[in-house]
């Protein structure tokens, strides 16, 4: 909401399409081993195997073989080397397995590894700008991923840096097994998940996201966003054709409470945002409080219908977040199309 460089295309390559080298660490239990092996992808699969012949690639090789003591090496490691041959075979099966609790429990945690306070606003952002785009008329738009093709539009400047963030996290770059479990995850999912776990980084409420969108392989339509300068009734109007409320439009506009347009501590969520608009700074003399908001903050506070919810939020935080969470979770569910 409000304003909100080339995509880098290299951001929807899966790393399973590469080949790879590197070392795994064994479980616990095995003894410890310093050998070298390399994971490459097979054609038919996205699921990385091990090689275990070293004539099938002269330029990559996986055992350095050789008779003599290095071939008893070989054959007292091999009983260890089967069981992580066997694994990675297995890895998107047993992903594939894990139940939906489990795996939300650990993209959230591989969330956390690159999410900071400092960059929360901007994932946020990253919410509003793919959901944001749903018309209900058409059923066009929505919670679908789109964004990854929309990052040159004007209103998205700056987003590139939030979905590299989150990139980090689809190409499990942090895991001990690099892009074992989310190189087949959705954007929409991604995104909706980060935003959420965003809010929460920051002191807000607890939000549960629901698995399953799919990724549209376009961009939406351009002009769907709400614009920054637009009345509030325009406003009002605006989410009327995105299957949203009044409310919804008010209490997801206190979003704006992290990020650093005036509203409070930037990376803190609280109900800042509606306590300052009922304030009205921007008609101090003060030169920089007239800085605080965007136009369409301001023009909230002046309809009769949004300056109700601006006043029960400003009075009741715990009633902003139960409402928040509400209108999230319908946001990130506008117009999504869910796997079978």
């Amino acid at each position: 909401m409000g304003s909100y460089g080339f995509f880098d295309h290299s951001l929807l390559c899966p790393l399973s399409s590469l080949s790879c080298s590197g070392k795994f660490k064994f479980p616990a239990k095995t003894p410890p081993s310093t050998v070298q092996f390399c994971a490459r992808a097979s054609k038919s699969s996205s699921v990385a195997t091990t090689t275990t012949t070293a004539t099938e690639d002269s330029n990559q090789p996986c055992f350095g073989v050789s008779y003599g003591r290095r071939e008893l090496i070989i054959l007292a490691t091999l009983p260890f080397l089967l069981p992580v041959h066997e694994s990675m075979q297995k890895v998107g099966v047993e992903a594939a397995e894990l139940g939906t609790s489990e795996y939300l429990l650990l993209m959230k945690e591989e969330i956390r590894k690159v999410l900071s306070k400092g960059k929360a606003a901007g994932v946020l952002r990253l919410v509003f700008h793919d959901a944001g785009t749903f018309e209900v008329d058409d059923n066009s738009g929505g919670m679908n991923g789109s964004i990854v093709y929309e990052l040159e539009r004007p209103e998205n400047t700056g987003l590139k840096k939030s979905l590299k963030i989150l990139e980090k996290v689809k190409s499990g770059a942090d895991m001990v097994q690099p892009g074992c479990y989310f190189q087949q995850l959705s954007w929409a999912d991604l995104i909706a998940v980060a935003g959420a776990e965003a809010v929460l980084l920051c002191g807000g409420p607890k939000i549960p996201v629901q698995l399953g969108r799919l990724d549209t392989m376009a961009p939406d339509p351009e002009g769907k966003l709400p614009e920054e300068s637009l009345d509030a009734s325009s406003l009002k109007q605006c989410f009327q054709r995105k299957g949203l409320s009044t409310q919804d439009l008010v209490v997801l506009s206190g979003a704006h409470t992290i990020g650093g347009k005036g509203f409070g501590n930037p990376t803190v969520f609280d109900n800042s945002y509606f306590k300052i608009l009922l304030e009205k700074p921007w008609k101090s003399s003060d030169g920089m409080s007239s800085m605080i908001g965007l136009p369409s903050d301001r023009a909230l506070v002046e309809d009769d219908e949004c300056l109700r919810w601006i006043t029960k939020y400003a009075n009741n935080q715990d009633m902003f977040f139960e409402d928040f969470k509400i209108a999230y979770i319908k946001l990130v569910n506008s117009g999504a199309r869910w796997k079978n």
